[in-house]
Formats: C-alpha cells, structure tokens, sequence
C-alpha cells in the first residue's frame, strides 16, 4: 500500500499554534547563537551535561513504561508514566537517574513505525530532558535487580507546542565503575498524542469486536430424546468461565462502542451446554464424561444478550468457513459453495435465537483480510455484498498522501470494507506484559490522531483486529478504545454506517491478483482432500436421510458438523483437522450400518416353488422407510424369483425391530443357485452392503412322480377292497336277519297249530324249547357288537386303525 498520512492538515486553531511555533524559535535563537560562537574542539570539550553519551545501541539498563495516563492528555492533566528499570550489566549502576523527555513531532503515520521498531535504542534522537525535579533517582542499581519508577509531570511543563504525535522518552542515566561519567545507560520510547482542542472534521472509527472460538462440538449425540451434544473437549467451558478469554471479551466489550462480529457455531455450542453435555473419557475405554458447566453457559449467555442489546452484530456463516481455502482449493469439488450457502443461511437464525437480535449476514471476513478476485467470488457467493480486507492488500491510491475512506466500490455491486492496517495489527503479539500492551495502546492512539491530522475531509475508518483476541490481547484494546472514545479526534461509528458512506474517487479499487496473495497465509490452507472428503461425507448423508422418519436428527447435527470442518480455526493445525472431518464420517458410517441386512446362510428348496425370507435389522432409535429390498437371481433360468431374474418390495422397520420380507420363488432345474438381496433408497441408489446367498435347488424327476402316483393309485385300490368288503358284509348281515326273521314266522306258525292240534304239541319234551339262534343266545362280554362285520383277512388301508 502507498503510503498514506505523510502530511497533516491545518490544526483548527492556527493563530495559537503560529503564536507557539514563534516562541519555540524566539527561545531557541540565543542558544542557536551560543553554539554558533563555540570555538572548535574536542567532541568531549562541545558535548553538554544536557546531552550524556550512550553506553550501547541497546542499553545496559532494561527500561520499561507500564502505565501512562491520560493516554491522549490535554491542558491541565497530569501526566503520569511508570514502570520498572533493571540492571542488565555484570557492573552496578550508580548514580542514576530516570527522566523524560519530549523529543520531535512525528508527523507522518511511516514515521511512527520506525520509532516503535527502535523504542529500546539509546542511540535513537531524544529530546532535552524536561525539569530536574521531575526526575527519580537512584544512588545503586544492583545488577539483576529491578526498580519501579513513577514520574508526574503537568501537561504544561512538557512544552507541547503543534497538534500532533510526540516522541516521549524515558530514560535512565548513571555511572559504572570501569565508566564513571553521566551516560545513558537506557530509554523506551512511546508516544504521546496531544491534540487539546476538539477536530472539525472528526475520523469515525469503527471497532469490530469479534466473538469467534475454535471447534468444540463433533458430530454425534445421544439417542435420548434431547439429542445429548458430545464436545471433543471441555476447553470452551475454560473461555466462557470467570477469567477466561471470552468472558473478558464480553465483559470489555459491553461498554464499548463496537460492532460485535459473532460465529453463530460459537453461540450453539454454549447453549448446547447449557443442558447435558458429554466429552470423551481420558482413555479410550472410558466411558463419556457428563460435562458440568450448565450454569457457567447459562451466565456467558445472559452476559452476551445484555452486552449486545442495542449493538450492532454481525454475523460470520456458521462455523466461520475459510474462504480463501474454498476459493482455492475447494470450488473445484462439487457441493463445496453449497456448505457456505447453508452456513449463511443457517447464521442469522441462530444468532436471532439465542441473543433475540436480528443480525446483518451481509459481510464476508477473509483471513486477515487478503483477497484476490477468486475469494471475492466466493465471499459473494452465497449472498454477501460487502468484503471486509485489509488495507495492505489494497492500493490506497494514486499520489494519495492520506488514508482514503474505508468502502470501496469493486464492481458487481460489491463493497470493499478496507480495514485500516497499521490499526488492525497494533494488538497482535504478547501483551500480557504491561509494557508490551501500554506500547500498543500509545501506537494505536498514535496512528489514529496522525490519521485523522492528515485531511480536513471526513472519513471513515474501519479497525478489524485478530479473530480470537488473547484476554490480555482483548485488555489492550478495550484500553485503547476506551482512550479513543474520549478523544478529541474520533467518534464512533457501527460498520453498516461504515460501508455505507461515500467513497473517496481518488482511491484505488482493483482488487490484487492472485499472484499478490501472501505465501504465508497460503501454506496454511485447507487442502483439496479436505474438500474431497467433506465432500464424500454429505453424499452418504444424502442416501442416508432419505430412509429416515426424522431426518432432522441427523441432518441438523451433521450438516453443523460440515460446516465446522471449514473452519478457519483449523489453520495451522492440519492433523487436527484430518482427525475431526475423519471422525464426522465415521460416525456416519456407523450410524448408516446399523440399518442393514440379516447374512444367510445357504438355503433348501426341494419342490417347484417356495418362499425365502430376507431380514431387515433397524438399530436406529427412529423408525426408516422409504427403502425397497431386491432380491435377484443371478440364474434365473435354474431359480426365478417372482417369476422374473428379481423382485422389488417397500420396506419400512420401526426403530429397535427387524422385518423379514417373504419373496416367491419358482425352480426350474436342479442345483445350486445364487442370489442376491440388496437395498435400495427410492431414487433407486443402492443402501448399504449387499447379502449373497445360495439357493440348492432339488428338481421333482418322472420316476419319482410315477412312485408318488404309485403310491396314491394303491391307496384307491386299498380303500375301493375295503369299501367293497364292508358292502359284502352288510349284504350277509341282511341275508342272515331275512332267514332269522323266517325261521321266526315259521316257530310262530307251529305254534299257533300246535294249539290247535295236542299231538303236535306232545311231540316236544315239557318244558324244552326250540333251538335259539345267535341273536336270541345271551350276550357275553367278549361278544362282539351287534353290527360289526366279520374281521377280513385283507390288509388295512392307510391311517386306518386296526384292533388287534
């Protein structure tokens, strides 16, 4: 970028600043004249108390600045700095002395950041040092030993004259003994902004304040009825807790004018917490471990909602996919700008149902802000009109001696949202020293006043710092926005407000080719396979949630969980990142096989035609359906099934139960046959592993069915000789009743005769009577029934029973 900000603008009180400037050069003329009169000498004879030799480039004395306030002063404040000196040097130091001093006006935004390069060289121009009594003194600093220091000072007396940013140095001087001579032995250079009187023309500084975490939450849940979330870690309870990163980021940030920028994943996977909630046991065997941090969720959220109420948020895609490894790598893969299509959809619904603010989806935020028109295209793609980058990969313009305005019109009614570099970058590294993070509160106080010195145009800045801000990080810049708030040159201002103000003509709106996209941020990209396995995953998805009756619990998690393994937070942790998209689809598989078929064994059949069963096993908690099972013959000339090569039946297993589904089949020919049992979902793609089995098939011969038929004709034959033997009995049972019945008539008729004639009666003995035949004999008990026909010879007929 060109640089920007080498010239200030006209101070809105110019006599005052001219009547200052005059009295700087009225005092410093006699002095001026004094040097000029010096005759020639040694440089020990011209050297001055004023001016002590330096040790060394670096120092021998460690010097820090821990505090300064006010950070901006104006008149009548106190300034106040204080921190530590210490004694680096095998020697001890005696004699010494911390002071400050007010060195040159930095009127340029470059100029600013080479002083903040060389802040600990001694040899780096400092001013004269401002009054002997507000220094602090030591008589011996011990070598490794540390000393605080605190100096006040007013306002007034550090002879502040133009509007600006100054170099103000601590320094310490003293004596060694193999040196016994004044000298500094060390400094830390800062800044000092000092603009007294309020702008005309005030910068609008926004300040995106970014709620954005790792990947916690995985893809599987449990099969009760809430769906219990498990979390591959138990860290984010860490950050959400008293203490943690983003509990400091909420509590900073609700009293700061900023656009807070969300994840939604981040704010789903909070209130998943907020319930029951599993992690993975310390050993693999272990069991999940319940997580314990409901209330701590609870508070985190209720934190957020008050914090964000009457703000403006923004709201990243779900999971905050990486934009630049899509464009790279990931376009080329089918279904890829499908996953960011829903992780915006999905975004504002989530963020507008746990905070119950309606949030704006229309920016895209690549890593730190690169772009190149192939990352363009993709941040647009699924709705996004406005690209938040970073002015370094931006031409400012040309000949531009200002910073221009943040939007930037980049064709196809897009908006470049230019954040301001030097300001997004001030916070990055450690801050949890005190003198690293009052260092970056000064430099960003700096750069901005310089900024908004340079023109008397209004503009608009846009601030977009680190993703996941440290919780000293976040100190910091709530610090420094909290000093800029109460500013004289800055006022706040959301980032719709931003986006929408008018851009500056003059400045450049060609987005960088792809040539221009740093290396650094390239190498730690998401590479192709990782696409090609997402990828992967949602096609099994796809066959899988076809077959189910609630297709949103599984669908939902899932879909989540693809969206996660876009994440930016992924970079530079490629192994981590393999092992959580390999563990999303192997939970899939497993989930996916527990509807499947039943193996069999080899299978019987020993006439024309019979039925084969084929199991379904459904393991799932909720039933499937909308699966159809076929079972085919690979040699339908020996076995058809159905009548045909295969046959096709709807299947539908209620969740925890097995189904067996019966096919028809007819035999053609002995011997063994194989077939095949597979399902299919209804658009005919096949589900899950098929299940070979053989068939034996035994072909019914002529000569057995002449033995069958054989056999059945001697049953006839067996039962036509019985029934004809029962019918010749009958007939002699009634021919012997027809004689008995005559002899009968005839015994009657003698009787009546011998009645009539005596000597007919005489003829038989008193008291004997006629022959009794076999019916009038007495009836025994081995006697057989009356009506039974006498026992044949002939064998019995089949399943008749004989009394023996």
């Amino acid at each position: 970028m060109a640089e920007a900000a080498d010239f200030q603008g006209t101070s809105p009180s110019p006599a005052r600043r001219w009547l200052r400037r005059t009295g700087a050069v009225l005092a410093g003329t006699p002095l001026l004249a004094g040097f000029l009169q010096l005759p020639a000498g040694s440089p020990a004879e011209a050297a001055t108390p004023a001016a002590p030799r330096a040790a060394s480039a670096d120092g021998s004395v460690a010097v820090s600045v821990d505090s300064l306030t006010p950070g901006a002063p104006s008149e009548g404040d106190t300034v106040t700095v204080s921190g530590t000196v210490t004694n680096k040097g095998k020697k001890a130091v005696t004699d010494a002395s911390v002071g400050l001093r007010v060195g040159s006006l930095l009127d340029t935004r470059s100029s600013i950041d080479t002083a903040a390069k060389n802040s600990g060289d001694v040899d780096s121009p400092a001013g004269a040092e401002i009054d002997d009594k507000y220094t602090e003194k030591f008589s011996k600093l011990t070598p490794g030993v540390s000393q605080p220091y605190t100096i006040s000072v007013p306002a007034d007396e550090l002879d502040l004259g133009q509007d600006g940013v100054y170099d103000l140095s601590v320094t310490l001087t003293g004596e060694t003994s193999d040196q016994p001579w004044e000298q500094t032995l060390g400094v830390r250079h800062t800044f000092l902004p000092w603009q007294p009187d309020e702008l005309d023309a005030k910068t609008k500084t926004t300040f995106m304040w970014p709620l954005v975490s790792t990947v916690h939450m995985t893809a599987e849940t449990g099969s009760d009825e809430e769906q219990t979330p498990l979390f591959h870690d138990d860290e984010l309870a860490a950050e959400i807790s008293p203490g943690g990163r983003l509990d400091r980021m909420v509590a900073l940030g609700k009293d700061l004018d900023v656009t807070w920028v969300i994840d939604p994943d981040l704010l789903a996977s909070v209130e998943a917490m907020t319930t029951r909630y599993e992690i993975p046991g310390e050993n693999t065997d272990d069991q999940d471990v319940v997580g314990g941090h409901q209330e701590v969720a609870k508070r985190w959220l209720t934190e957020v909602q008050k914090a964000v109420a009457d703000k403006e948020v923004v709201a990243l895609p779900f999971g905050d996919p990486d934009l630049a490894s899509l464009a790279h790598h990931g376009t080329s893969v089918t279904g890829s700008l499908r996953h960011l299509k829903e992780a915006t959809d999905v975004a504002a619904r989530t963020v507008e149902s746990i905070l119950h603010v309606v949030p704006s989806t229309d920016y895209a935020w690549p890593v730190e802000g690169a772009v190149d028109p192939s990352i363009i295209k993709v941040a647009t793609s699924a709705g996004a009109d406005k690209v938040i980058v970073r002015g370094d990969t931006f031409e400012g313009g040309r000949d531009l001696t200002y910073t221009p305005t943040a939007p930037r019109p980049i064709g196809g009614g897009t908006t470049a949202v230019v954040a301001d570099a030097r300001l997004s970058t001030v916070f990055d590294g450690d801050m949890t020293r005190a003198s690293a993070s009052t260092q970056a509160v000064q430099r960003f106080l700096a750069q901005s006043l310089t900024l908004a010195l340079q023109t008397d145009r209004p503009r608009s800045v846009v601030v977009a710092p680190q993703r996941t801000p440290s919780a000293a990080q976040a100190q910091t810049m709530a610090e420094a926005i909290g000093a800029l708030q109460d500013s004289t040159w800055s006022q706040p201002q959301d980032l719709t407000a931003a986006a929408k103000s008018k851009p500056d003509p003059a400045a450049g709106t060609d987005v960088p080719p792809a040539s221009a996209y740093p290396k650094s941020l390239r190498k730690q990209e998401l590479p192709r396979s990782a696409f090609e396995q997402i990828a992967r995953t949602q096609d099994k998805l796809d066959r899988f949630k076809v077959i189910l009756s609630d297709q949103s619990r599984v669908v939902t998690p899932f879909g989540r969980a693809l969206n996660r393994g876009m994440a930016v937070s992924w970079r530079g942790r490629p192994a981590e990142a393999a092992i959580y998209r390999s563990g999303v689809e192997t939970y899939l598989d497993t989930l996916s096989s527990q509807v499947r078929l039943i193996e069999k064994s080899e299978t019987k059949l020993s006439g024309r035609s019979a039925t084969i069963p084929v199991t379904v096993q459904n393991n799932l908690v909720q039933g499937v359906e909308h699966l159809v099972l076929r079972l085919t013959s690979t040699n339908p000339t020996r076995l058809q099934i159905d009548g045909d090569a295969y046959e096709e039946q709807p299947v539908a297993v209620s969740g925890g139960h097995s189904q067996s589904v019966k096919f028809t089949t007819n035999a053609n020919a002995n011997g063994r046959a194989t077939v095949v049992a597979q399902l299919y979902t209804q658009d005919g793609r096949p589900y899950g592993q098929p299940v070979t089995f053989d068939v034996k098939v035994t072909e019914i011969t002529a000569t057995v069915m002449l033995v069958i038929g054989g056999g059945v004709l001697l049953l006839v034959l067996a039962g036509f000789r019985m029934y004809t033997q029962r019918k010749r009995a009958a007939a002699r049972q009634a021919e012997e009743r027809e004689q008995d019945d005559a002899a009968d008539e005839a015994d009657a008729d003698a009787a009546d005769k011998g009645a009539k004639n005596p000597a007919v009666s005489e003829t038989r003995p008193t008291g004997e009577s006629a022959p009794r035949t076999r019916e009038d004999a007495p009836e025994q008990p081995s006697d057989p029934a009356r009506d039974t026909a006498p026992e044949s010879a002939d064998p019995s007929g089949t399943g008749e029973r004989v009394d023996r």
